[in-house]
């Protein structure tokens, strides 16, 4: 039973910094975070969330704002004032760099920017310098800090920005400034990096401009645009070399020096479909696939040579031949003076409507923004406005002053003559609202005006017009457009926008934003149920003709099934005869022919997204998957939906379904038939590996079963069927699952027994040896650890990110140097152990393993093996304590076992060690976790494994342009006011 004042105190806490109150979605994400679960109304005896909160009226307050969204506000009393007040005053006003969630029960989406289901790749750069200010505590002056040895904290990015390679933008850089040798405006540089490299300069690059001496000079003009800075290439640019790759220890063979020009533009085709990166390891296959023809062998041993189409990245400097390779931008001789000139002209034009300018809405800055749908009449232009302070907020601010200015005599003057395109201000009547428009058409009595801030048009009365004061000309248009991703050849479908305007339109939604184009490409989520719905893929459902659908009807006999796939509960997938399966069979072989005729680039996939529809191989064939989650821009997995098989592959691997064949793919609903064994369990814990392996060998290596449908349980789509491995469907008794039910694999015993002080058995369940299918795995015990993270000595600054905070006497932190590795090396893991078996393992304590938590596979300890099959692990990478199955273990090999572990234990230095409240831990926790800091080291407590090892640092977020915040004067002076409350 949950504790009903536990849970009023951590939400009284969370409320008690956020005065300007958390949408009820933002509570239930905040307190998930900090305890890890959601809010227990259901325990607590309340059906509905809002009920729970309408109960603990001394803690929340509900109201709900104009936007739609409810709003919970502290309800603070008299003994808890001093804490709400000291809180509030440090509290940041928004968390950036975590996604903003919408409506109850979101999972949110991870926040930390090397959680790989990201989708940009995360390569580091190190921060800029700047100096810092420190707060007036009068402790301060005898911390042991040197302040005379560069105790400047760089300052860190906003943490929605994902680390990046200088080296690639760099070199991208220089080229953008060889084009513009005479400079270039600063505020035109990200509209020209968009434009040429198909990406977002990372924001923190603009910041770094000024340390990149070497590469360019900015100067500030005496000119009307004080703000403006220009750029110019450094003096030595043209004699900037390439860096040196990490040398090999055997001399390659002598090979060409040059690469012929089809050769250069057949590979720099491939590298503009992978403007996130692409593995030199990758270049043989992919250049078969696509041109039909062999790579030249020398490519690959003179990676050099490619240096002129492409900038070469090495993440793994142990291995030379593990290189990523990011294009260059083409070089065009028309980009000159006259495009810049261009540029300025068409941003300096702006909006101007009604002889005033508007300026442009800006697409937020967050990965996953909240967004409000109003309309659509097309997929690729769909109406919505932004929510979130800047957006939502600003507009409810204009509109209070709009309101309140033309409520006066004086100021309310009527539009006598519209025009067509002229802006107004449109007096609604039934909200007392004055409301910005724009003119449509004007009638003889009426007009016709289109509301800029809400997106949706009205025929009115001229009487209602108003001219509009030029202060309100300040804030952008907040109705706006976006294209959704995957729906673009099916954009006018009827039965496509019926099925979004029953989903989407007037709802509050969760946003990914793919594209930052003018019209932004996005995919867009419902996160009000238990499971996200991503709204593109179920429109694009929508299509499916249902007489296709595989036949599940009960009591009905098939003959020539196909089993493609069993899963570790019992479960197994197959394929029923058809004519859905019949079609796609026969347009999946006309697709085949396709892409053996064409030679061309144009098939692959450039832009992953979850929930799109393409095309990989199979045992040789082509097959339709759907992408289920991303890790990064370069791994990903996938769901071969005809098969129910699951699988993680490298983005590479993917092709674009052919035009010609895309509607009638699209149209075939998945064959795939998910079935279990009637009248044998699918509980947990009833299958074990031996069973599971039993029922592949049989039904998988059977070409021609036959299966009976007892029963189907539709809210699942699940059929409960007796499989056969002959056609004598009718006598039961020779089913599989008689067969298994009669075995000793089924009649195993319960878990028996594992220690929690030592090994554990070599297997949990007791099963005849003779039916064993795989002996254990012993991991091999002298295999060494990687080596020890270097720190710099004391008194220096060093970036971090705080992945893990407890309180100040305990938290994880990441050195940023080296996360773009792990970025690289927990994608290689996936790609390794998605791809092997399952097999025994003997687990022991204190030992290092691969261990798969949610859809990662992490480097981690054992601290533990429990008696109910249970390993709990220490993930070495971030910190965090989980429990995981047995069965998710892996040894951990050699080639894993060489970037050092990149999480730190820590505790704050210049704050007395005490034992830390509640209160102060959610405070400390709201100031540092899952943010990019900068620590400055005080001392290093060595130990003997590195997971032992602890330091204690002072903790600095400069995220703030006029000042630096010392973390642990914040918490100092905290504690000082619970002392004194006390």
């Amino acid at each position: 039973m949950a504790d009903y004042e536990l849970v009023k105190k951590m939400l009284r806490a969370i409320l008690q910094s956020s005065k300007s109150g958390l949408p009820l979605s933002r509570l239930q994400a905040e307190y998930k975070e900090l305890t890890g679960e959601a809010i227990p109304h259901k325990q607590l005896g309340h059906a509905t969330l809002d009920t729970l909160l309408h109960s603990m009226s001394s803690v929340v307050r509900l109201d709900r704002g104009r936007s739609g969204e409810v709003m919970c506000y502290a309800t603070v009393g008299n003994e808890m004032a001093h804490i709400t007040k000291l809180a509030a005053r440090h509290h940041t006003a928004k968390k950036t760099g975590r996604p903003q969630v919408v409506n109850c029960q979101m999972r949110v989406k991870p926040s930390a920017p090397l959680v790989l289901n990201g989708r940009t790749d995360k390569s580091l750069f190190p921060f800029k310098e700047r100096k810092a200010t420190r707060g007036n505590n009068s402790d301060f002056a005898t911390t042991p800090f040197n302040l005379n040895e560069s105790t400047t904290p760089p300052k860190p990015r906003t943490p929605h920005s994902s680390p990046y390679s200088p080296k690639l933008v760099q070199s991208r850089l220089k080229e953008v400034l060889s084009k513009h040798s005479n400079g270039l405006w600063v505020s035109k540089l990200p509209q020209l990096y968009r434009e040429l490299y198909k990406q977002d300069l990372p924001s923190e690059a603009l910041k770094d401009l000024e340390e990149w001496t070497h590469i360019c000079t900015i100067e500030k003009p005496c000119s009307s645009k004080p703000q403006e800075l220009l750029l110019y290439p450094a003096k030595d640019i043209s004699q900037t070399t390439t860096p040196t790759p990490p040398t090999s220890t055997s001399s390659p063979p002598a090979s060409p020096t040059v690469l012929s020009a089809d050769l250069k533009q057949k590979l720099g085709e491939l590298l503009l479909k992978y403007s996130s990166g692409l593995w030199a390891h990758a270049l043989p296959k992919l250049y078969q696939d696509t041109y039909k023809t062999k790579l030249p062998e020398y490519v690959l041993d003179n990676l050099p040579l490619l240096s002129d189409i492409c900038t070469i990245d090495y993440p793994m400097p142990d291995n030379p031949k593990r290189a990523i390779l990011y294009v260059k931008a083409v070089e065009d001789e028309n980009c000159n003076q006259e495009d810049l000139a261009d540029l300025r002209a068409r941003e300096e034009a702006g909006r101007r409507i009604s002889y005033q300018t508007v300026p442009p809405l800006l697409i937020p800055r967050e990965e996953y923004p909240s967004v409000l749908v109003v309309e659509a009449s097309n997929t690729n232009s769909v109406v919505l406005r932004y929510i979130g302070e800047g957006y939502s907020k600003a507009q409810e601010k204009l509109e209070d002053e709009m309101k309140e200015f033309y409520g006066q005599d004086n100021t309310k003057k009527s539009l006598v003559s519209p025009s067509s395109g002229q802006l107004t201000a449109v007096h609604a009547e039934e909200e007392e609202e004055i409301l910005r428009a724009q003119v449509c058409e004007v009638m003889s009595e009426k007009v016709k005006v289109y509301y800029v801030d809400h997106g949706f048009s009205e025929v009115i009365s001229k009487s209602k017009l108003l001219e509009l004061h030029e202060k309100f000309f300040r804030l952008p248009f907040q109705a706006t457009k976006c294209k959704l991703a995957g729906l673009e050849p099916f954009s006018q479908e009827p039965v496509v926008l019926k099925k979004f305007d029953s989903m989407a339109s007037g709802k509050i939604l969760l946003a990914e934003i793919l594209e930052r184009n003018d019209i932004p490409l996005m995919v867009l989520y419902d996160t009000s149920q238990d499971d996200d719905v991503n709204i593109n893929a179920a429109c694009l459902k929508a299509l499916q003709d249902k007489s296709l659908e595989s036949p599940m009807q009960v009591n009905s006999a098939y003959m020539n099934v196909n089993v493609t796939s069993v899963s570790s509960d019992g479960t197994f997938c197959c394929q029923l005869p058809s004519r859905g399966l019949t079609k796609l069979n026969e347009v999946l072989e006309k697709a085949e022919t396709y892409f053996h005729s064409q030679v061309t680039s144009e098939s692959l996939v450039s832009r992953p997204f979850c929930g799109k529809s393409c095309l990989a191989r199979f045992k040789g064939k082509w097959s339709r998957v759907e992408i289920t989650n991303l890790h990064g821009s370069r791994v990903l997995d996938i769901l071969f939906v005809d098969l129910g098989v699951q699988a993680s592959v490298e983005v590479i691997e993917l092709r674009e379904i052919p035009p010609p064949f895309l509607r009638d793919l699209t149209a075939i609903p998945p064959q795939a038939v998910k079935c279990c064994l009637a009248d044998l369990s699918v509980s947990v814990g009833s299958w074990t590996p031996d069973a599971v392996q039993w029922l592949r060998d049989r039904a998988l290596q059977c070409s021609d079963c036959s299966l009976k449908i007892a029963k189907v349980e539709e809210s699942k789509r699940l059929a409960h069927v007796y499989l056969f491995t002959s056609k004598n469907f009718h006598d039961l008794s020779r089913s599989l699952n008689h067969q298994l039910a009669e075995s000793d694999l089924w009649k195993h015993q319960k878990d028996v027994f594992l220690s929690s002080q030592g090994k554990a058995p070599q297997t949990s369940k007791k099963v005849p040896p003779q039916s064993r299918t795989t002996p254990p795995i012993t991991p091999p015990r002298n295999l060494a650890l990687p080596p020890v993270l270097e720190l710099p000595p004391a008194g220096h600054n060093i970036d971090i990110y705080v992945s893990v905070a407890c309180h100040p006497g305990h938290f994880v932190l990441q050195p940023w140097q080296d996360m773009y590795k792990l970025v690289v090396l927990m994608g290689e893991m996936i790609l390794y152990y998605n791809k092997t078996e399952e097999k025994p393992l003997t687990v022991e304590k204190n030992q290092v393993y691969a261990a798969k938590v949610e859809n990662n596979w992490h480097r981690v300890l054992v601290k533990g093996v429990l008696t109910n099959g249970l390993v709990s692990v220490y993930e070495l990478d971030y910190g965090k304590h989980e429990l995981v199955s047995c069965t998710l273990l892996r040894p951990l090999i050699q080639e894993f076992r060489q970037l050092p572990f990149q999480g730190i234990t820590a505790q704050l230095a210049g704050v007395k060690p005490r034992q830390w409240s509640e209160e102060a831990s959610i405070v400390f926790r709201n100031h540092v976790e899952k943010k990019p800091l900068v620590a400055q080291l005080d001392s290093v407590q060595d130990a003997a494994q590195p997971w032992d090892r602890k330091v204690t640092v002072f903790l600095v977020d400069t995220s703030q342009e006029d000042r630096d915040v010392w973390v642990h004067d914040i918490m100092a002076e905290f504690a000082d006011e619970l002392t004194k409350a006390a």
